[in-house]
C-alpha cells in the first residue's frame, strides 16, 4: 500500500513542478529545451533510430489493443451485472493514475517544449501582425521559386521513391542549415516510414512525432511531392520544435538548404498554399492573380494533391480532425490546426530581417 501511495506522491508532486516550470518560458528554453531535451533526444535517437522499423508505432498498436480488450472486459462485466461501487472506484483511480504518468512522461520528454521561447529568440525574430502588402513580396518570391523548380523537381522524383534516399537528404538538408545556424543542429538519426501510412490517408496526417521513442514517422503513400518538406517537419519536432508553426519553420529552412531541387520545390508548394490562405482573407483578387501566374505543372500537383485527399474523405477523419485541434489548443496554439498555417507569420519576420534572398 505505501509504495502505491508514494508513487502517487512523486507523480502528483512531478505534475505541479510541471505546470509551475512550464509558466517560465526562459527557464524552459534554458534548462530543458537547450539543456535536458537535447540529451533526452539524443538518447532515443540513438536507443531506436538504427532499427528499420518504428518502435512507436508497435507502442501506439499495442495501447489501442490493451484499451480495447479492457473496455471489452468492462462491459461484459457491466452486461453480467458483476461491477459494483469498489469496482468503479479502483477503475476511475487506475485510470487517473495511468493519465497522470503519460501527462509527466510527455512533458518530460518532449512536451516542455510548447512553453519554450523558440525560434524567434534562436534567431533574434521580430513577430508582428502583417498585411497583405508585406504578404505579397513573400508570394511574388514563392512563386518565383515553384516556377523555376518545377522541371528540375519532376527529373528527381523517381529518386525520392526509395525511402532511404528521402531521409538521407532530409538529413542532409539540416547538416546544410547547420552551416549557417549552428543552433539548428540535427545528429543521431531516427526517421521512418509510418507502419500505419494507408490508415493516415484516412486519419488525415502526413506525418508525426513520438515523444515516447524520439522516432519521426512520414506517410509514405501521399503523394511524393509532398513528403521533403513533412520529413523536414517531423525532424523539426525531433529538435525540441513542438508548435507546429515553429516545426513548420524550421522545415522550412532546412528544405529551402536542400542540394535537391526536389526538396526546395516541396516547401514552396507548402508555403504557396499557407499564404494564399492568408492573402485571400485580406484581398481574393489578388491572391487569384497569384494562382494565375502559376506554371501549369504547378497547378497540376495542386489538383492532384486535392483529388488524393477528396478521395479519402471520410467521418472519422473530421472527428480525429476536431480533437487533434483541441489537443493543439491545449498546448499553446489558440488557432487549433490553422496553426500550421501560422509559419507565414516566421516567414514574414524572417524575410524582414534577411531580405528577399533568404525566401
Amino acid at each position: 500500500m505505501w509504495r502505491k501511495r508514494t508513487a502517487w506522491y512523486i507523480l502528483v508532486g512531478l505534475a505541479i513542478v510541471i505546470k509551475i516550470f512550464s509558466l517560465f518560458p526562459p527557464a524552459v528554453e534554458r534548462y530543458y529545451s537547450a539543456g535536458i531535451y537535447p540529451v533526452i533526444s539524443g538518447a532515443q535517437r540513438i536507443l531506436f533510430g538504427w532499427l528499420p522499423f518504428s518502435i512507436g508505432d508497435l507502442l501506439y498498436a499495442a495501447v489501442v489493443i490493451i484499451l480495447v480488450v479492457r473496455l471489452f472486459r468492462m462491459v461484459k462485466r457491466v452486461v453480467r451485472r458483476k461491477t459494483n461501487r469498489q469496482y468503479w472506484k479502483n477503475t476511475l483511480s487506475q485510470t487517473v493514475f495511468v493519465l497522470l504518468a503519460v501527462y509527466v512522461a510527455f512533458n518530460l520528454l518532449w512536451g516542455l517544449n510548447y512553453n519554450r521561447k523558440g525560434v524567434a529568440s534562436q534567431l533574434s525574430l521580430k513577430m508582428t501582425k502583417y498585411s497583405k502588402y508585406e504578404l505579397e513580396p513573400i508570394m511574388q518570391q514563392i512563386v518565383l521559386r515553384l516556377n523555376t523548380l518545377d522541371s528540375m523537381a519532376k527529373i528527381e522524383r523517381a529518386l525520392l521513391n526509395t525511402k532511404r534516399k528521402l531521409f538521407n537528404e532530409a538529413i542532409d538538408a539540416y547538416q546544410n542549415l547547420a552551416k549557417r545556424f549552428p543552433v539548428i543542429h540535427y545528429s543521431f538519426r531516427s526517421v521512418k516510414p509510418s507502419l500505419f501510412s494507408y490508415l493516415g490517408n484516412y486519419l488525415g496526417y502526413t506525418g508525426y512525432y513520438n515523444p515516447f521513442t524520439g522516432e519521426a514517422q512520414v506517410n509514405t503513400t501521399v503523394p511524393i511531392f509532398v513528403q521533403p518538406f513533412t520529413t523536414c517537419h517531423e525532424i523539426g519536432h525531433q529538435l525540441g520544435y513542438a508548435k507546429e508553426n515553429e516545426a513548420n519553420f524550421a522545415g522550412f529552412l532546412a528544405a529551402r538548404s536542400s542540394d535537391y531541387a526536389s526538396f526546395r520545390y516541396s516547401v514552396y508548394f507548402d508555403m504557396y498554399a499557407y499564404s494564399r490562405y492568408y492573402l485571400f482573407t485580406m484581398d481574393s483578387v489578388m491572391a487569384k492573380k497569384f494562382d494565375a501566374q502559376l506554371r501549369p505543372g504547378v497547378k497540376q500537383d495542386y489538383k492532384e494533391l486535392r483529388e488524393f485527399v477528396q478521395s479519402h474523405r471520410n467521418p472519422v477523419e473530421a472527428v480525429i480532425d476536431k480533437l487533434y485541434g483541441e489537443y493543439l489548443k491545449a498546448n499553446e496554439q489558440p488557432s487549433g490546426r490553422l496553426a500550421y498555417s501560422e509559419v507565414i507569420g516566421w516567414l514574414v519576420a524572417y524575410y524582414n530581417r534577411f531580405g528577399k534572398e533568404a525566401i
